[in-house]
């Protein structure tokens, strides 16, 4: 082991590395450089990294600090996000091989009350959850907007009213809702809370000591778990969870070398460091082999990239993210991050595929900050809005001489646009999820999580707006009740002053 003096110099950072001589420590220089740059660039103020190979782990790293001001290390307990789906998936290809599930057989068959409005809902198997591709959607049901259940059997009846988007195993399609499902067949089929049957079947067996999973956030985190981190204009304030339901779907906390404790038992045909059989032998191959041209297998994504293929999941909440990825040449990254996904920021998959390419010898080019330069672009559209709004209002005086007197419906004309920003606020949700989500389900509120700096530039600009449509509305009736100086007070009302014909 040899602490980075070089890297404490650069910032306040504690990072210890295991140090084979030379070429190895040679390597451990080039992680802890990568990530310091990550980090910088992405605004991350703590990061715990472990390295694996298959006779198990080679390096392990803490970075920074978190939200109480305690320093990040690879035992450093903090949420993975939707790499709980690995675990899941198998939870449920255990009881698979124990003859008590098939993939192929409907949902409906162990889960007899669940029924959704489309008769296609008969059709959708274990099978289909486990790889996304139940035809459910989070346009067809939107997860993250609707009201948050409580426990799986609450998650099982809100998906009730589901529909689909397509027929089910037709299509890939993203959503937390097939592994609420998921994780609640294992607990019908096994007569046991899903936590429990994990603990008991999954990280007990696979060392992970220091690992659980739960309902509901920010409510349910550990007391040992620290508020994560939103990055805005360069800053990273922290932030709690936003109130949502992650059982199943991406509910587990852990460490890092938890985390590379589970790769392990990937690594080994699901056998544990200590030898303990955690997986059916045959089973992290079927796992981890999609069907056809697919990318998503039971519960694992696929990279058929020109190095050789590359196992791994992604896991992001508004605070936290976290990345897992088994490369070709066999050695395991585990990334875990304290701040959430953001505008110019995809989580730190950037930083596990650096990781990777600097484990297996090839060249990791630096990060730009991205994430850094959207803020400031949308800062300057920030201040040009309200220098824009400021003056329009100090003119309002000058727009009422211009446009009193005509006809109410050519001053609505010239005044409806400016609702255009308004309309883009509450449609945001919708255009952010389908341009930069893939179709995924946000809220209002989570997207000021995951941009404050967008947020503040459309509210500014909404409210902005909203102002000089009611401060010139209210200029023109002041005039028309002083005696206006241009135009008719009679005639058609099609052609009388905003003010008389609101009045009218």
């Amino acid at each position: 082991m040899r602490r980075l003096g070089a890297l404490l110099a650069i910032a306040a950072v504690a990072a210890v590395l295991h140090a084979e001589p030379a070429a190895a420590a040679q390597s451990d220089d080039r992680i802890a450089a990568a990530v310091e740059d990550f980090a910088t660039a992405s605004g991350y103020p703590g990061i715990a990294v472990v390295v694996t190979d298959r006779d198990g782990i080679s390096d392990r790293a803490g970075y920074g600090v978190d939200s109480r001001g305690e320093t990040i290390t690879a035992t450093t307990r903090m949420p993975v996000a939707s790499v709980s789906k690995t675990m899941t998936a198998a939870a449920v290809m255990q009881l698979v091989a124990a003859g008590r599930v098939d993939l192929d057989t409907p949902v409906y068959d162990y889960l007899p009350d669940f029924r959704i409005r489309d008769r296609r809902g008969a059709e959708i198997t274990v099978r289909h959850l486990l790889t996304q591709t139940s035809g459910i959607t989070d346009l067809t049901l939107r997860e993250k907007s609707l009201p948050q259940p409580e426990t799986l059997a609450a998650a099982e009846r809100r998906a009730r009213g589901a529909s689909l988007a397509t027929d089910p195993g037709a299509e890939y399609a993203y959503t937390n809702t097939n592994f609420h499902l998921a994780a609640r067949i294992v607990e019908r089929v096994s007569g046991e809370p899903f936590g429990d049957y994990l603990e008991r079947e999954i990280f007990r067996p696979a060392g992970m000591t220091r690992t659980t999973t739960i309902d509901v956030t920010p409510e349910d985190l550990p007391a040992d778990v620290a508020d994560g981190h939103v990055c805005a204009y360069g800053l990273t304030p922290s932030a709690a969870e936003p109130h949502r339901f992650v059982n199943g779907s991406d509910g587990v906390i852990t460490t890092a070398e938890d985390l590379a404790r589970w790769l392990l038992v990937q690594q080994n045909d699901g056998v544990a460091p200590d030898g303990t059989r955690v997986l059916p032998a045959g089973t992290v191959r079927q796992m981890q082999t999609p069907q056809g041209d697919a990318t998503y297998a039971l519960g694992w994504e696929v990279d058929r990239g020109s190095a050789g293929p590359e196992v791994g999941h992604g896991g992001i909440w508004f605070t936290y993210t976290a990345d897992v990825l088994l490369t070709d040449s066999g050695h395991g990254i585990v990334v875990i991050g304290n701040s959430g996904l953001g505008l110019g920021n995809e989580g730190t998959g950037g930083l596990g595929t650096r990781i990777a390419d600097i484990t297996d010898g090839r060249t990791a080019d630096p990060m730009p900050p991205i994430r850094l330069w959207t803020d400031l672009v949308l800062a300057g559209f920030t201040l040009l809005t309200i220098v824009l709004g400021v003056r329009r209002l100090a003119r309002t005086g000058t727009w009422v001489r211009k446009h009193a007197g005509k006809a109410w419906w050519r001053i609505a004309a010239r005044l409806m646009p400016r609702l255009g920003p308004t309309v883009l606020l509450f449609s945001l949700p919708y255009l952010i999820g389908l341009l930069v989500g893939g179709g995924r389900d946000v809220s209002l509120l989570q997207l000021a999580y995951y941009s404050p700096a967008l947020m503040a530039w459309t509210g500014i600009a909404a409210v902005a707006n909203l102002a000089t449509i009611v401060v010139r509305i209210l200029g023109l009736r002041r005039r028309d009740v002083r005696g206006p100086e241009a135009g008719a007070a009679d005639g058609p009302a099609a052609h009388r002053p905003l003010g008389a014909a609101a009045a009218s």
